[in-house]
């Protein structure tokens, strides 16, 4: 039997649905786990399919990004799979060049400095053309997962992506991001708003295209106060989640679970659990007890163990993962780690995390 998706697609039919029962809050029978960046450099098999490739050109290819996608199911039994892409695909579609450098990651040649910049950007973004690309490895990957898990589509949060667009690459301070903030506010909400607009657009395709659940991330809450949270970065999160949910309605589709992950946003726990989200990921800086206090059970959590806890060794991850496990409770949790894997993790030790997750969360639930 396969299941006739609301996109014409002929998908195979889901046969573990725990992430998503998770993510809506109902009951299941172990805790779903997945892992962020589990598709990466620490699988050797990854290594092999990325050689000599530029990394882009790898985005583009809707074949690589299934293979890359698929890898990691084929040795953990993980409960959801996330597309392999990466977030600024975004302002590429904008019309910013970026690159890839080695040793160094992501480098954009000419960022925006002032707000005359702004003028370079593509006025009209054309995302079905523009991210074509995105949306047909979603479709060639949910046909080729055989229905074995969900698969998570994903983008950047605009002032995550604005930081990008703007410092030209990482940056511990996000000075000249920030900058912006304080010295040119209106220009500021005008390249949100856009990123905004394209980013809602962005994620309709990949549900459309198959996507099950949603992920955005704002990965550089951290270097933000709650104030300037508050004014540049909450709404457009919440803004992204409710045009989201209310165009899929309007469309005929399902909804589907989003989650939103605010990178060392612990001040703002109360508020993102109030903004549409089914989902709030959460760093390793958090207490699961105090989240699950702060949240009020409005939202399931995802996380969040310390990647850096997978160099222990594997009996101490089991430890860790069930204290964990204890502090979130079974119901509306799904485990992950605080942040992505690094390319030098062990894949042995991903194997015992995502193994304790499932015999200790089935333990839990046998005492219950």
């Amino acid at each position: 039997m396969s299941e006739s998706s609301h996109c014409g697609w002929d998908f195979p039919e889901l046969k573990n649905d725990s992430f998503l029962r998770a993510a809506c809050g109902e009951e299941t029978q172990h805790v779903p786990v997945w892992c962020m960046r589990q598709a990466g450099r620490y699988l050797p098999e990854f290594r092999e399919t990325r050689a000599a490739k530029d990394f882009f050109e790898t985005c583009r290819s809707p074949e690589a990004c299934c293979e890359l996608t698929l890898q990691p199911l084929r040795r953990f039994p993980l409960d959801a799979a996330i597309i392999f892409s990466d977030i600024l695909v975004v302002p590429q579609a904008m019309g910013m060049d970026v690159q890839m450098v080695p040793g160094k990651g992501p480098t954009f040649p000419e960022p925006l400095k002032e707000p005359d910049d702004l003028q370079r950007l593509r006025a009209k973004v054309d995302v079905a053309t523009e991210l074509d690309y995105v949306f047909k490895a979603i479709t060639l990957t949910r046909h080729k997962i055989e229905g074995k898990v969900p698969l998570i589509g994903f983008t950047g949060a605009p002032w995550t992506l604005m930081t990008y667009m703007i410092e030209g690459g990482g940056s511990t301070t996000h000075s000249k991001a920030k900058r912006w903030l304080y010295l040119y506010p209106e220009a500021s909400h005008k390249l949100l708003k856009q990123l905004t607009d394209i980013i809602v657009e962005y994620l309709l395709g990949q549900v459309e295209a198959g996507a099950q659940a949603l992920q955005v991330f704002e990965s550089h809450t951290g270097c933000l106060g709650p104030a300037e949270f508050k004014e540049f970065s909450l709404p457009y999160l919440r803004d992204i989640a409710r045009r989201v949910k209310d165009k899929l309605k309007d469309s005929g589709l399902d909804n589907v679970p989003m989650i939103v992950f605010a990178k060392d946003g612990h001040y703002a726990l109360e508020d993102l659990s109030e903004s549409h989200y089914e989902v709030m990921g959460l760093d390793w800086t958090i207490d699961p007890r105090s989240a699950r206090e702060r949240t009020g059970g409005k939202v399931s959590l995802q996380g969040n163990m310390d990647p850096c806890a997978l160099y222990a060794p594997k009996e101490q991850i089991g430890e860790i993962v069930k204290r964990m496990l204890e502090g979130f409770g079974t119901r509306g949790y799904i485990a992950n780690l605080g942040h992505g894997l690094y390319p030098d993790m062990d894949p042995e030790h991903v194997g015992a995390f995502v193994e304790a997750v499932h015999t200790h969360s089935q333990r839990l639930l046998k005492l219950k």
